[in-house]
């Protein structure tokens, strides 16, 4: 997840508490999501859409933060 701010990315973890649980919490949807993808059903559809919604939000308020961080 964005590339071009590896480098920014990997200071906030160890440096900005908020930004590191958001990164954390954003990785951890991304491997439910895969994990319920692999198991999926018209019983999971709804919460997959809810889920795939939240790790949109996160993604959007790190990309945020770092443009933020890196102007």
């Amino acid at each position: 997840m964005f590339p071009e701010y590896r480098e920014l990315i990997s200071q906030l973890k160890t440096s900005d508490a908020y930004f590191s649980r958001k990164f954390t919490e954003h990785n951890q949807l991304d491997e439910k999501i895969k994990e319920l993808e692999t198991h999926s059903s018209t019983d999971l559809d709804s919460e997959l859409k809810v889920l795939k919604s939240k790790k949109l939000h996160l993604k959007e308020e790190i990309f945020e933060i770092l443009r933020k961080k890196s102007a």
